[in-house]
């Protein structure tokens, strides 16, 4: 007999729309992304309104080309999962509705997933996780250390007050009049300059673990504007290296301080700009000869993708979360809340 459990999940938070089916929670049969990214490079960031006509015309196609590819039929699958947020609410809207039709007409359970949840499991993909782990989440407006003693079990630590890191560097790759997305444009440019600007680092109170970015583009902002005034010479390639030094400095140092201070097993970087090279560089030094293994998902699995929300939509499943026929999209879903639903 065949106990084999298949997940199939659905992910349209934001610009791309994506479907991926796993196995026995861990083993990844079908991934597939279609990215909207030169739609919204026009104007310089995600349309909502744009992503979501995107997301309609390319969840059926991506859905035959995820099957297509694991070689199985809706019929196969055992559970049906979905990104219910946060996200952009007419995009999530998309997936939350296409899941709940195929969950409907093929009789299967159906599970809401959080889309951060999903950031942090991509992980589990490659390595079994030890509790207690740490999570450094960097993804689009997003910059967090969780704290996780179990499965869905979520303490957020520390937050930004303000900027996330993300979001940071699209407003000073805008400064640069580089294009969208900007994140990756400022890492490559970034590899060719020098950290030769004190840019200022946000350490808040002592002991806090809190992050705080808005001051640091302002000061870009203001060296770039006295710059021009002044009619002075600068290298952008200089600017982009002190920028990411400052950020990836104080997201290395507080994540470090994290795990010390709460003892865990495991360090997990999670979310779009863990793709970024200098943050990975600096997080593997700084994590090379410490007592904590360090996780850092494939670049595959640090953009948004659906193998992630089914990674975590298997858990979720395992613990008895279950979404109802009046799942909807919830674009301000919190995290700490919705790893209790399995645990009440």
């Amino acid at each position: 007999m065949n106990n084999d459990q298949y997940l199939l999940a659905i992910e349209t938070s934001c610009d791309e729309t994506a479907v991926a089916v796993i196995k026995n929670e861990t083993e990844l049969v079908a991934n597939v992304v279609a990215s909207q990214i030169e739609s919204h490079k026009r104007f310089g960031g995600v349309v909502p309104e744009i992503a979501s006509r995107h997301h309609i015309e390319q969840i059926t196609v991506t859905l035959e080309e995820a099957l297509q590819e694991a070689g199985m039929t809706l019929d196969d699958m055992d559970t049906i999962g979905v990104t219910e947020g946060p996200g952009l609410v007419g995009a999530l809207l998309v997936g939350v509705n296409a899941a709940k039709g195929i969950a409907f007409a093929r009789q299967k359970p159906l599970v809401g997933v959080h889309h951060i949840a999903g950031h942090i499991y991509a992980s589990r993909l490659e390595k079994e996780f030890e509790f207690p782990l740490l999570a450094l989440v960097v993804s689009g407006g997003h910059t967090e250390l969780v704290l996780m003693k179990g499965h869905n079990d979520f303490e957020v630590i520390g937050e930004t007050r303000d900027d996330a890191a993300g979001e940071a560097y699209d407003k000073v790759a805008r400064l640069l009049k580089l294009p969208y997305p900007g994140g990756p444009e400022i890492d490559k440019l970034a590899a060719a300059g020098e950290p030769v600007i004190d840019f200022p680092r946000a350490w808040l109170e002592e002991g806090s673990f809190d992050f705080s970015f808005s001051g640091l583009k302002s000061a870009v902002t203001n060296k770039l504007h006295n710059a021009g005034q002044k009619g002075e010479e600068f290298r952008p390639e200089d600017v982009a290296a002190s920028f990411q030094e400052s950020v990836v400095e104080v997201l290395s140092t507080k994540t470090k301080k994290a795990a010390e201070a709460y003892g865990v097993k495991q360090v997990i970087v999670a979310g779009g700009v863990a793709a970024n090279s200098g943050l990975r560089t600096r997080l593997l030094e700084t994590f090379r000869e410490t007592e904590q293994e360090l996780l850092i998902p494939p670049l595959k699995f640090c953009t948004d993708n659906a193998a992630m929300i089914a990674a975590a939509g298997a858990v979720a499943y395992s613990q008895g979360h279950r979404a109802g026929w009046d799942l909807n999209a919830h674009p301000g879903l919190d995290l700490e809340e919705y790893g209790k639903r399995g645990r009440n």
